[in-house]
């Protein structure tokens, strides 16, 4: 599990996943989400709106399991 820091209280589903390095582009963290390769805290979320909060774990699908911090 590898551990990713933000500043701010929350952050967007896809914002999260290009800071984590999951998705290249805005457009490559929508289809992610839109697909179904993203679970929170062990829940499909397809909403890129989503907002995420230290202590929550988000799974990629063939990536990665990450989770929020507070920087």
């Amino acid at each position: 599990m590898e551990e990713v820091a933000i500043q701010s209280a929350s952050i967007q589903l896809d914002q999260f996943l290009k800071w984590a390095g999951a998705a290249q582009t805005g457009g490559h963290a929508k289809l992610m989400i839109s697909e179904g390769f993203i679970t929170i805290n062990g829940e499909k979320e397809t909403r890129r709106s989503r907002k995420l909060l230290p202590g929550d774990e988000i799974q990629v699908r063939n990536i990665g399991l990450y989770k929020i911090v507070k920087e």
